[in-house]
């Protein structure tokens, strides 16, 4: 006999929501016929669209196969898989001698690195530095608080340590820590792109 009212549908819906929480039995019970009805439809769903369906998103701006073939000569063009290996080997610097030209901007980085006269800002820093900076490295520069830096003169000449033709590594020693250097060619000439404590 069909229910016809709401309090009798209401307790219809309470006996079938309650029932796993009734026993752990029924918890498990409940747990297991879930996992089986989502690994049903885990199966059916891809019978049910067919072979001709991918089974993933087209890339942006590519349309989906066609299920029709196209004749031969008709503007097909045979696809192949892409390689995951690389057919070649990644491309090395070239070591090359120490250009004089990164030398001199490295000292005179460092020159600019060890001016902090007392009361100076950092944005008066940084512009000592800019002639010598690269455009991305500036942003990082104008994080450090020149009253922090302990030299306040350079005791030596820059030594290159590693050189090629992209960029030159130049220790510079001062009288506090050594800085290593890292003088990379740009557009606009040779540049300073890092610099740490030479260890």
């Amino acid at each position: 006999m069909p229910i016809r009212t709401n309090r009798g549908r209401a307790a219809v819906y309470r006996r079938l929501w309650g029932f796993p929480l009734r026993s752990p039995r029924h918890l498990v019970a409940t747990g297991v016929a879930v996992a089986l009805l989502i690994t049903a439809i885990g199966i059916a769903v891809p019978h049910l669209l067919g072979p001709n369906r991918s089974s993933g998103p087209t890339p942006a701006g590519l349309p989906p196969e066609s299920s029709t073939a196209k004749p031969a000569g008709a503007g097909s063009v045979p696809t192949t898989a892409m390689s995951t290996r690389l057919t070649a080997p990644l491309v090395q610097p070239t070591s090359a001698a120490p250009d004089p030209a990164a030398l001199d901007v490295a000292k005179l980085w460092a020159t600019a690195w060890v001016n902090h006269p007392a009361g100076m800002t950092n944005a008066q820093w940084v512009e000592g530095l800019r002639p010598y900076t690269t455009e991305e490295f500036l942003p990082q520069m104008s994080t450090v608080d020149p009253s922090n830096i302990p030299a306040s003169r350079l005791t030596g000449d820059p030594v290159a340590t590693s050189s090629y033709t992209s960029s030159v590594q130049v220790v510079v020693p001062t009288d506090g820590p050594k800085l290593s250097i890292t003088v990379s060619k740009t557009g606009a000439g040779w540049r300073v792109s890092k610099y740490d404590q030479a260890s």
